[in-house]
């Protein structure tokens, strides 16, 4: 079944990564009341950690058990533990280091210095996501973040390589990325696609082309963002200059979520899928 794609446009990035962190911790707040915990993916890059710091300084933060979530990522640069381009450390600064989440509860994916081979490194990742099943091949995912390359990449699946390709779900690892550093660690696509909700925040007049395309049906192999796809909803959160090429009865206004919000003005909201 193909679920509604949703393209929300805010005015600017930080005005997006602010609407974004809002928009999360009511939705994890709801889930929490009503699952008892969640799994979450983390994504990198300069927007989806802007958002990891925006939730970090929301007053309503605290209000997220934190002890209920588990935190994985989308994909890794294969660096070592600590290093300032890794993923890990990253979203460590932006949020993880500011919420009392317990530390195995935090998936980190392995680094190049922990005594194991880049595919050794992938078959671990997957080991311990299966390990974390409950009675299911994986973990469902209740959010998953992607950001999107202005080549149309999400996570470390590239166009036109193998990765984007891979029919399985599971985690792969890649030698040859076109993007520093050459090895990667990723999700496949067909494991992205078993999330509840698929977020992809993008911004930037650069990544407006590969937004056309990703909503235009682009094929997957092509254009990865056009494959990302949640099981009960996908939206892209774009600021103005993403938006520039998509066609206008695909956007969606955001007056059920007023991404002008002021961060200190915030509350949970009614509840949102």
């Amino acid at each position: 079944m193909t679920t509604e794609r949703r393209v929300l446009v805010h005015p600017d990035r930080a005005t997006l990564a602010g609407a974004v962190a809002a928009r999360f911790l009511t939705k994890l707040i709801d889930l929490l009341e009503e699952e008892g915990r969640a799994h979450v993916v983390l994504t990198g890059g300069s927007v989806g950690i802007d958002v990891l710091s925006a939730i970090a300084h929301s007053p309503g933060r605290d209000s997220v058990d934190w002890s209920a979530v588990h935190l994985w990522w989308g994909d890794e640069r294969w660096l070592p533990r600590g290093d300032g381009e890794r993923n890990e450390t990253q979203a460590r600064r932006a949020l993880i280091e500011h919420i009392s989440i317990p530390d195995d509860q935090v998936h980190a994916f392995p680094a190049s210095d922990d005594g194991l081979t880049l595919e050794e490194a992938a078959e671990r990742y997957e080991s311990d996501l299966r390990a974390h099943g409950d009675g299911k091949e994986f973990p469902t995912f209740a959010i998953t973040f992607l950001g999107v390359g202005p080549d149309g990449h999400i996570a470390s699946l590239f166009p036109d390589r193998e990765g984007s390709r891979v029919a399985r779900a599971g985690v792969i690892s890649l030698e040859d990325s076109p993007k520093p550093p050459a090895g990667r660690l990723s999700l496949t696509l067909p494991l992205l696609r078993k999330s509840e909700r698929v977020w992809l925040v993008l911004a930037g007049s650069d990544k407006a082309p590969a937004l056309g395309l990703a909503l235009a049906g682009a094929a997957p192999a092509d254009v990865p963002a056009a494959g990302a796809q949640g099981i009960k909803r996908t939206v892209f959160f774009v600021d103005q200059e993403a938006a520039a090429d998509v066609p206008e009865g695909l956007t969606a206004p955001t007056s059920y979520w007023t991404g002008a919000m002021d961060q200190a003005d915030w509350q949970p909201r009614p509840r949102i899928d």
